[in-house]
């Protein structure tokens, strides 16, 4: 079974605030989110690979 993250453990993870990890995914440069309910929940594997790849981008720059 998928592990899934909230918003409070996705901003303790990037150590960000839940507001900018809000913002992330608004803008399109975050985590795919998945509403359940009232909330949206990340699933670890799309967490992990978000953060793969931004340190991918900040090794080419």
């Amino acid at each position: 079974m998928e592990k899934y993250l909230t918003t409070e453990e996705v901003a303790a993870l990037t150590r960000s605030t839940p507001s900018t990890v809000r913002y992330w995914r608004h803008m399109g440069k975050g985590p795919r989110g998945i509403k359940r309910g009232k909330r949206v929940l990340y699933a670890e594997r799309d967490v992990a690979a978000w953060l793969a790849e931004d340190d991918d981008a900040t090794v080419a720059a």
